[in-house]
């Protein structure tokens, strides 16, 4: 294997800084964040899963896709797309995960989002082994793995002396150039998992408890906070609104804006006559399990869910998707 000493890994990362625009987990004000940064001195090498994920920096989570200006009978319109290339370095595997599963509805199908295709041709992920699996973490249950190579451009592992280089894809590769790394014989250490694994039920099985009363036990303790939403790798729903920025004299500046919306808000489906399809919490947090356990895996093959745990740990009233995942499985 190839190990990169730490000192050399933040000489190569104030390199980069100055070449693209760089995204690292950093301290905010004792929270641990993805965060775009100008040096190695302000990236952590120590940490725990990030509260968010990395998904903001190739879907944000508000973003202006147009500009349109109108002055007398003559209108112009500007797209917003990224110019600069981007790396986000110390990548959590589930979070590299979670964009492979935005991938497949962003990218695999037709027509692709251009927005997201732009960032994510432009971005190259470096990944982070994770030492341990945190509270609430359930990533070998869903196709992953705290050492999960897949999703990644390189994988860097801790070892003693530094951190083992995986060089994963070519863009990886690019990406690597003026690392200095020596060869050493050896693998990085195996990170222990989770004995107990949560069981997932398949497509059929979620479906035959569309009418079950769990939804309406766990759905009576939601407060349609939409926290499990918002720290989600993999939930991609949005809204799209124009908004007037400037009215000078004959001239009309307006943004087209696309920001995230939550299937769990009470508003989610409500229709213009003011009809709801979805009105109880009930029916908006059983939609917001079979979303990601059988209608996108039908519809686009990924599970909507990487076993990050963000989920279990943010929710403000204790609603676990694994114990909701064994209820299903185990009925």
């Amino acid at each position: 294997m190839r190990i990169a000493t730490l000192s050399n890994i933040k000489s190569w990362l104030d390199r980069l800084a100055q070449q693209a625009d760089l995204v690292a987990p950093r301290d905010v004000d004792g929270h641990v964040l993805y965060r775009p940064v100008s040096s190695a001195a302000e990236v952590l090498f120590e940490y725990e899963r990030p509260e968010l994920s990395a998904k903001d920096y190739l879907f944000p989570a508000t973003e202006v896709l147009l500009r349109v200006e109108q002055e007398g009978k003559e209108v112009s319109i500007e797209e917003v797309l990224p110019q600069r290339p981007q790396v986000i370095f110390g990548l959590r595997p589930c979070d590299a995960h979670g964009l492979a599963a935005i991938d497949a509805l962003f990218l695999n199908q037709q027509p692709q989002d251009r927005y997201y295709q732009q960032r994510r041709e432009r971005t190259t992920l470096v990944g982070m082994a994770c030492p341990k699996m945190w509270d609430g973490c359930f990533c070998v249950s869903v196709g992953g793995g705290p050492t999960d190579r897949s999703h990644l451009d390189v994988l860097l592992t801790p070892v003693e002396g530094g951190f083992a280089v995986d060089t994963v894809t070519p863009k990886g590769a690019g990406v690597l150039a003026g690392l200095e790394m020596t060869s050493v014989e050896g693998q990085p250490p195996a990170v222990e998992e989770y004995a107990r694994p949560v069981p997932v039920a398949s497509p059929d099985q979620w479906r035959a408890r569309f009418k079950h009363d769990l939804w309406m036990r766990h759905g009576e303790r939601c407060l349609s906070c939409r926290i499990c939403t918002y720290v989600c790798p993999t939930c991609r729903c949005f809204d799209v609104t124009d908004r007037v920025v400037d009215v000078q004299a004959g001239r009309t500046r307006i943004e087209r804006i696309r920001a995230w919306d939550a299937c769990t808000s009470t508003n989610y489906r409500r229709a213009a006559g003011g009809h709801n399809s979805r009105p109880t919490k009930a029916d908006r947090i059983r939609n917001r399990f079979l979303c990601k356990f059988c209608y996108y895996p039908q519809d686009f093959g990924p599970l909507g869910c990487v076993g990050c745990g963000r989920c279990v740990v943010s929710c403000p009233v204790d609603i676990d998707i694994t114990e909701i995942m064994r209820e299903v499985a185990e009925r």
